[in-house]
């Protein structure tokens, strides 16, 4: 008799501490559906036969921003049933001349077009473009195509920013629930933010992602540790490390590999990635992760060619051509009611409602932005040359694709800025 209560004792012990522990299938780490609705992609045009396209990319695979552009290259591959034979990578290319013999090997190779992927390749496209003068060359993220005067050179971007925000306000609820749970108080809410290079992109960057946890977070601080490289794992995991060290309870990050990520998961500190969901590798810190699809540009660059028209000299896609895009949210680590708030701001960006940049919701020396001349037309001494607020907000990418952006708000501390 007393075994049998001592067993019925036990099971009731251990009933109890499934319920406090959760049973290992509540426990695993599953992503929502993506908050932003995803724009389904069609072709009204068929491409011929003999049609080439060539890409260069700045590393391969293993890098997150590269793997992204690779991914996009298959979806379009599918989209319009294009054979191998008509796609062409070039992978691991560095900036330098050699994106420029990469160009002349993929024009040898029959290619129509040619796009370049990394900041540094843009004036060795520009050279190659000068040259073969019947091949169309596309870059990302580049500066130069509107001032450059080639009907054969333009340059593409996306709004991602508001991607940014809209990740930045999955951060700040994380904080908000750890604020509620006693963790640490509303004034040492701090993020850290591990960026590559203080270029007006990683700028604009890590500024709306931070004005997005702000809007939700009033009291968020942010400390941005540069990497001084796109790719370097170590470095990346350093950084994160050192901004772990200096209390920053979440971290994001604009760099390409899994450094920032992993430091995360090693020190149970939360995340939010970019350019892919990193929840396989990281289920205990994961958020949620915002990227770019380059797909929609793909698609619409082709179909130029195809059908004989012109490329934007400048063009930036964002969330109405699905060119912005989220993961789905991580709900083992994300805090309740996430989804349902991004959802949100998404229809206020849609409508105009929220402006990521409005200069209502930041200072500079404590004291609002009335008047920015931004570097838009890029020279060598990098002079500003074009107003950047209209109607309260600034205005970015409206006067070129790639984002310029620099104005370095209150409440972001860099910590080294000589990259």
């Amino acid at each position: 008799m007393f075994k049998k209560l001592l067993s019925l004792c036990l099971a009731a012990l251990m009933l109890v501490s499934l319920v406090a522990c959760g049973t290992p299938e509540d426990d695993e780490a599953t992503l929502s559906a993506s908050p932003l609705p995803e724009v389904e992609l069609n072709a009204d045009f068929e491409v011929a036969d003999d049609f080439k396209i060539g890409f260069i990319l700045l590393h391969d695979e293993l890098s997150t921003y590269d793997l992204n552009f690779m991914n996009a290259v298959d979806t379009v591959k599918e989209v319009l049933n294009l054979s191998d034979d008509q796609v062409i990578m070039k992978k691991n290319i560095p900036e330098s001349n050699k994106c420029y013999e990469a160009a002349k090997e993929l024009v040898d190779l029959g290619c129509d077009i040619v796009f370049a992927n990394s900041f540094g390749h843009e004036d060795f496209m520009i050279k190659a473009a000068q040259e073969f003068t019947n091949v169309q060359f596309c870059h990302a993220t580049g500066t130069k195509a509107h001032t450059a005067g080639l009907a054969n050179f333009h340059n593409a971007f996306a709004s991602i920013y508001e991607g940014r925000y809209l990740a930045g306000i999955a951060a700040g609820m994380k904080l908000n629930e750890m604020i509620e749970a006693g963790e640490f108080t509303a004034e040492e809410a701090k993020i850290g933010y591990v960026g590559a290079f203080t270029y007006a992109e990683v700028m604009s960057g890590y500024t709306s992602f931070y004005l997005g946890a702000k809007s939700v977070c009033p009291t968020v601080t942010m400390e941005v540790q540069f990497t001084g490289s796109w790719y370097d794992e170590n470095e990346e995991k350093s950084a994160a490390q050192a901004l772990i060290n200096r209390d920053c309870k979440l971290i994001s990050q604009h760099a390409d590999s899994m450094g920032a990520p992993s430091a995360c998961e090693d020190a149970g500190v939360p995340d939010v990635s970019y350019n892919g969901a990193t929840i396989e590798s990281c289920p205990n810190t994961f958020i949620v992760s915002s990227r770019i699809d380059w797909a929609p540009y793909y698609m619409y660059i082709i179909e130029c060619v195809t059908k004989g028209e012109e490329i934007a000299v400048d063009w930036c896609g964002g969330l109405k051509e699905g060119s912005v895009v989220l993961t789905g949210i991580n709900e083992k680590v994300a805090a309740e009611g996430t989804y349902d708030a991004i959802v949100d701001a998404v229809a206020k960006i849609k409508s105009g409602e929220i402006k990521v940049f409005d200069t209502d919701t930041f200072t500079v020396g404590n004291k609002k932005l009335e008047t920015y001349l931004a570097d838009v037309d890029t020279d060598a001494a990098f002079e500003k040359d074009t107003e950047a607020i209209h109607d309260g907000y600034f205005d970015e990418s409206s006067e070129r694709s790639a984002p310029y952006f620099d104005v370095q708000i209150d409440g972001i501390t860099l910590l080294n800025s000589k990259f």
